[in-house]
């Protein structure tokens, strides 16, 4: 039985605040529990739910050597979806509202003691993995404490980790003096060629250094993260290790996501009844956001966060312009200001064709995959997303860009072959964007039977964890050997 310890700051259903937690909560459970033991690791956060929290047992507890201090490690565990759950507790460093604060070095203080703390752990637990799989900057320290002051012991020599980026914008960057007094790690860790980069000490870089292997969540964003453009200033660092670097495209939870079981949505559908059902939840969601009611017009569909990396500077350009179509828009996330106030004021002005709902809810997401014809996601960049997957899963016709995992994941329709799963177009810009908006209105106004065919075929891909599963599978008895 191969062994593999997930170490991540966020899973589901214990806390989430974006896509990371559903990777850590939906991966493991895909994973063949025949030839592998899968574990997670994750901080006891105080915010965690009062119900969950009830769930977790102590089962040991220690003193580490951390910031000049003799810090308490508390390890609580619960089981979910047949998979055992390690908390790290320690009420000063996890406190607070929400799972991250605002100040940078407090953030950095924190996850440093939780990658000390996870590997300080395991002997404590009896569990010793084959392979740590680390994911983004809070668990950067893991490879490197792992190959300085871990690898002296027996029971971690030849463990062997996986660095995954997520979202290589987020680096865990400090200056250099604060972060060596922090984490205890010596002199020799700090030079460019290892955690330092422009000058400060960068956590994440230091996890792309040690681990063995860095995957990140699409192929394209693999390839696209080699270069100046989208390398955040570790481009060459990446091309130096391109070697080791994959791409593997996240899933979705498709027992969590599925229009013929889903609870949120009115009427449940699925692809063979698409044509007939789908269309009483247009219906539903027109009456609840006081849409005008018209089984005929084009409802898109956005369920974001309203940043610039999402592409709203091309929506903002071009939301005049798209209000004078025959179209319905429907906008669901919270976000930068100028975003949330540009959605409120389109939606003041052509009440009955803009619905701007500036919140955040899991039953409303899935109103909007169910209901809407189309659903729009311009990014700048995009290591994966997720909102596509949603859109393909329901039935929505995505509009993208291709860049990323949406490269990856949506098949632009071409007329001439029948072939496709949505729409795409190539460059960041606002006109390319608008032309393919209204391609796509083109084809579901005029060319009907050859827009359920591209619902077809988008209901008919599998992006389940499953397929994805695979790909991690082999990664890991790659590196066992």
């Amino acid at each position: 039985m191969k062994k593999i310890l997930f170490v991540a700051s966020e899973g589901v259903p214990f806390i989430k605040t974006g896509g990371l937690a559903d990777v850590v909560g939906s991966l493991p459970k895909c994973i063949d529990k025949e030839y592998f033991d899968v574990r997670v690791m994750i901080p006891k956060y105080s915010c965690m739910s009062e119900e969950i929290k009830e769930r977790m047992t102590l089962k040991t507890y220690f003193y580490m050597d951390f910031n000049w201090k003799n810090e308490y490690v508390g390890i609580l565990e619960t089981m979910q979806d047949g998979i055992t759950y390690y908390f790290i507790d320690n009420e000063s460093m996890f406190t607070g509202f929400k799972p991250y604060g605002d100040n940078v070095l407090d953030e950095i203080t924190k996850f440093a003691y939780f990658s000390k703390a996870a590997l300080s752990a395991l002997p404590l637990i009896d569990f010793r993995p084959d392979v740590i799989h680390c994911h983004d900057w809070q668990t950067g320290l893991v490879p490197v404490y792992l190959k300085e002051r871990f690898q002296g012991n027996d029971f971690f020599r030849g463990m062997k980790s996986v660095m995954t980026i997520h979202n290589l914008k987020f680096q865990g960057k400090w200056d250099v003096k604060a972060v060596k007094s922090i984490t205890g790690l010596p002199d020799y860790f700090f030079t460019p060629d290892k955690i330092e980069a422009y000058k400060d000490a960068n956590l994440l870089k230091g996890g792309m250094v040690y681990a063995d292997v860095i995957t990140t969540v699409s192929d394209t964003y693999a390839e696209e993260i080699k270069t100046a453009f989208y390398g955040e200033g570790l481009d060459g660092l990446l091309r130096a290790r391109e070697q080791d670097l994959r791409g593997i495209v996240n899933g979705i939870d498709y027992e969590e996501f599925n229009p013929d079981t889903d609870k949120y949505i009115e009427h449940n559908y699925n692809a063979v009844n698409f044509r007939k059902e789908k269309i009483k939840n247009k219906r539903a969601l027109q009456a609840e956001l006081g849409l005008e009611q018209d089984d005929k017009k084009m409802m898109i569909g956005i369920v974001s966060r309203l940043t610039d990396q999402k592409g709203f500077d091309l929506i903002h350009y071009m939301m005049e312009e798209i209000c004078q179509d025959a179209v319905q828009l429907v906008i669901l996330g919270t976000g930068e200001e100028q975003y949330e106030n540009m959605f409120r004021h389109y939606d003041w002005k052509y009440n009955n064709k803009v619905s701007a709902n500036i919140y955040y809810s899991e039953a409303m997401s899935h109103k909007v995959y169910a209901a809407c014809d189309a659903f729009l996601m311009p990014s700048l960049f995009e290591p994966c997303g997720l909102s596509q997957l949603m859109s393909l899963r329901y039935g929505t016709v995505p509009i993208v860009r291709e860049t990323g995992g949406l490269k990856d994941t949506v098949e632009p329709y071409n007329e001439y072959e029948n072939t496709g799963t949505g729409f795409s177009f190539a460059n960041y810009n606002a006109h390319e964007m608008l032309t393919t908006i209204r391609y796509a209105e083109h084809i579901y106004y005029n060319r009907k039977r050859e827009w359920n065919k591209i619902v077809d075929r988008g209901m008919a891909t599998d992006f389940s964890w499953h397929v994805s599963a695979k790909k991690y599978q082999e990664m890991y008895d790659w590196l066992i050997g």
